[in-house]
């Protein structure tokens, strides 16, 4: 992965923090940043969602540095910022289902993390800040495909904080007048992402699953539709944002691929590839879940040049590999 550079200036004067940098998107942008020949990078993560596996390759390379912290610890995140020149906000509490029977851990570790990690970076005089917000923004909107001012009534908890990010991101790009972009993902999926815990997502789920001969569940009638996007794609919006010489402050960016699978399209994807004839379980619907996502990618083509390569058919053959090589007992 990650033979083709996102960017076009030297990188190894620079020095990045990645706040959830153990984690799936996390990991894979410091894969991106490490292989480029960053100055250094520093990882922030508690370990809650993330897994020291996935950077531990880079554990003892000269210009990488893994902290276990918390990012709504303030003086510690004051403190590795004072060396960092770019910030890439990962670190999340993720899952709708996790949210609504939590919702207090998941506003603490989502809006209060990124206020922190705002405050921080406005203090420390980042050059600029990137941060990972949700499709789950857009609710209750029906409309297709989802437009970024365009957004309806939020549906969980996880969406709320989601929102409320983007809000203070605004208003620090405006009062502080601090370089800060969010992305709104649209279902990333790809290498590092793990099927385990109560909380996993459909695809690592399907495929841990299909490649051990067991029958996943499907929530509801699966021809709810999403937007998959293979990481690849999430990196690359990552780094092109972070260097764009366009006037990004401030701005919410959709990234996704740009097209509509159904769950149960998604099912038959992966199980052509595993290449058996498992059946899926349906049950019953899960609250909180938009029914329809799409992504109007345009915003993000026109200010930091996100060209999507991989549809979702390339990204889960790859992932699949990947998935073989790590969950197949």
């Amino acid at each position: 992965m990650y033979d083709k550079d996102f960017h076009q200036i030297d990188i190894s004067d620079f020095t990045f923090l990645v706040t959830g940098g153990a984690g799936f998107i996390g990991s894979n942008i410091v894969a991106y940043l490490m292989k480029y020949n960053a100055g250094k990078v520093i990882v922030l993560d508690n370990l809650s969602n993330g897994y020291k596996k996935n950077i531990e390759q880079f554990i003892g390379q000269p210009n990488f540095q893994f902290i276990e912290g918390d990012i709504t610890n303030f003086d510690l995140v004051t403190e590795i910022m004072a060396e960092v020149d770019y910030v890439s906000h990962q670190a999340a509490l993720g899952s709708v289902p996790r949210s609504i029977e939590n919702p207090l851990a998941t506003h603490h570790a989502n809006a209060t993390g990124l206020l922190t990690i705002l405050t921080c970076a406005k203090d420390a005089n980042i050059k600029r800040v990137v941060f990972a917000s949700s499709s789950s923004v857009f609710g209750d909107s029906k409309e297709l495909p989802k437009i970024e001012s365009r957004i309806g009534r939020q549906l969980s908890p996880y969406a709320v904080s989601k929102r409320t990010k983007e809000l203070y991101a605004m208003v620090f790009a405006d009062v502080y007048d601090l370089d800060v972009v969010g992305l709104r993902y649209f279902n990333v999926f790809g290498p590092n992402q793990s099927p385990n815990g109560p909380y996993a997502a459909a695809i690592p789920l399907f495929m841990e699953a299909l490649l051990n001969n067991k029958p996943p569940y499907i929530n509801g009638d699966g021809e709810q539709s999403r937007d998959f996007t293979f990481v690849e794609n999430a990196v690359q919006a990552n780094i092109k944002a972070m260097f764009s010489d366009k006037d990004v402050k401030g701005e919410i960016l959709n990234i996704a691929f740009g097209g509509r699978t159904t769950i149960n399209e998604l099912f038959f994807k992966i199980r052509n590839v595993v290449d058996n004839d498992v059946e899926p379980i349906y049950r019953e619907e899960r609250p909180g879940d938009v029914r329809d996502s799409l992504a109007d990618i345009s915003l993000a083509k026109k200010l930091i040049d996100f060209n999507p390569e991989f549809s979702i058919d390339d990204g889960l053959k790859i992932t699949v590999d990947w998935f073989k090589k790590e969950f197949v007992n």
